[in-house]
């Protein structure tokens, strides 16, 4: 039995990789509508940023986060800089989570916090563990390391 759960361990061990380029795809995925959605109205979300969130500066914080989310798009989905640009992407979500959906509880069908705090979660997994060797990140190590 113990050397059927140390085989089993080392089969699902193997697959680490795969499952953080899954992650990395699915936050890509996850974050191009929504960015694609700020980009094309980016004077909508400016306002929406004042009006409807009074948040400070709303032009300047309009603008990182259609930056952020839009690099995060193209850098998780090549594995590129990966640990760095989880941290502003988990900064926008935290954002979105206490200026948005926090107040609709946390269920997704009502707006609520669950998908953000999934994606928050997802993105301290890529802080933490690195991109996995199914990327550029992992390419540019290599080469870096010889």
């Amino acid at each position: 039995m113990e050397k059927f759960i140390k085989s089993l361990v080392k089969i699902f061990s193997s697959l680490q990789d795969v499952s953080l380029l899954f992650v990395r795809l699915i936050l890509a995925y996850g974050f191009y509508g929504p960015a694609m959605k700020k980009l094309s109205n980016f004077a909508g979300v400016v306002q929406w940023f004042s009006e409807g969130l009074h948040l400070p500066f709303p032009y300047i914080n309009a603008a990182m986060a259609v930056a952020t989310e839009v690099s995060g798009v193209i850098l998780l989905t090549l594995g590129l800089m990966t640990r760095l640009i989880s941290i502003p992407m988990m900064v926008v979500m935290t954002v979105a989570i206490s200026t948005v959906h926090w107040v609709n509880g946390f269920s997704a069908s009502n707006n609520g916090y669950e998908i953000p705090l999934y994606y928050l979660i997802m993105l301290f997994l890529l802080l933490t563990t690195g991109p996995g060797k199914i990327s550029l990140d992992e390419i540019i190590l290599k080469k870096i390391s010889k």
